[in-house]
């Protein structure tokens, strides 16, 4: 495991993956953590894709291609290809860790860079990713990322959600795949506008429309023993949120898992980022402890 640390903010980052294992600050955390292997996709990076792809099937200039089929119960592939991956370490200072690999795979035909970095401050935690076309033709790709955050020492059904999301991703309930556009939130149960209470809501959801504040996007979680803010640049669109009951040595925990695409988006098209050959991406998100 690699350790960054500021003051008293530490984080702990597992090189393969390169997931967020642990965030805390003044020994109180901010995501959730597990002992040996990640739970759930506890932290995972998520690229050249977040989330599913609909039979792991998709089309590059005319050609059908096959990803590795990654949910087998749902016949999907599912959050790229880099999670099992032993990252390289480019920089590891005292609060700021750089890590490189390569992104290529069954089913992936041009070859990408990607890289991540984590940096603590006064602020709190910043992730910052990018990608770079080494191949030789221009290719689709979307970044995500599989954080359990937390409301410091709150339990999870006393904390309250807040969202960026304006809009909710119908999907078929046994594919998890889209089968609609996305919707208004207004006048459903899924409007998280406004913070509400997590105890007895139950998750496994893609919003879109994330809407900036102040050049970011915002989602928020608040409980009776702390708070935390997950801020994210605007290319991150979309916000996968789950709920489960089972959380390794927690039990009921939330992921928020900020992403620039939807659900296949690779068939959708939808939010895709396009890269040249020789060209780079780079976006953020973060994490904010609050009052």
């Amino acid at each position: 495991m690699l350790e960054i640390a500021h003051g008293a903010a530490r984080a702990v980052i597992a090189p393969n993956g390169a997931g967020l294992k642990s965030y805390e600050v003044n020994g109180v955390p901010y995501v959730e953590t597990y002992d040996d292997q990640p739970p759930m996709g506890s932290g995972a990076v998520l690229v050249p894709w977040p989330n599913r792809t609909a039979g792991g099937k998709w089309t590059l200039d005319g050609e059908e291609l096959q990803l590795e089929i990654g949910e087998p119960a749902r016949g999907n592939a599912i959050h790229g290809l880099v999670r099992h991956a032993i990252w390289g370490v480019v920089e590891h200072t005292g609060s700021l860790l750089s890590l490189e690999t390569p992104v290529a795979g069954l089913g992936w035909p041009v070859e990408l860079r990607t890289t991540i970095s984590y940096a603590l401050d006064e602020n709190g935690l910043t992730v910052s990713h990018g990608v770079t076309n080494v191949g030789d033709k221009r290719t689709p790709f979307g970044v995500g990322t599989h954080p359990y955050p937390r409301a410091g020492a709150s339990e999870t059904d006393e904390t309250s959600l807040s969202l960026a999301a304006t809009t909710v991703l119908p999907v078929d309930p046994g594919t998890m795949i889209p089968n609609g556009p996305a919707v208004p939130v207004e006048e459903t149960e899924y409007d998280f506008r406004v913070a509400r209470l997590l105890e007895g809501v139950r998750l496994d959801t893609a919003f879109g429309g994330c809407e900036p504040v102040d050049g970011l996007v915002r989602h928020v979680l608040r409980g009776p023993s702390g708070a935390v803010e997950m801020w994210a640049d605007p290319d991150f669109k979309w916000v996968q949120v789950y709920t489960p009951d089972d959380y390794p040595g927690r039990g009921r925990a939330v992921a928020i898992e900020p992403m620039t695409c939807p659900p296949d988006a690779l068939n959708s098209g939808v939010d895709l980022l396009w890269l040249e050959p020789g060209e780079s991406w780079a976006g953020r998100w973060g994490l904010r402890p609050l009052a």
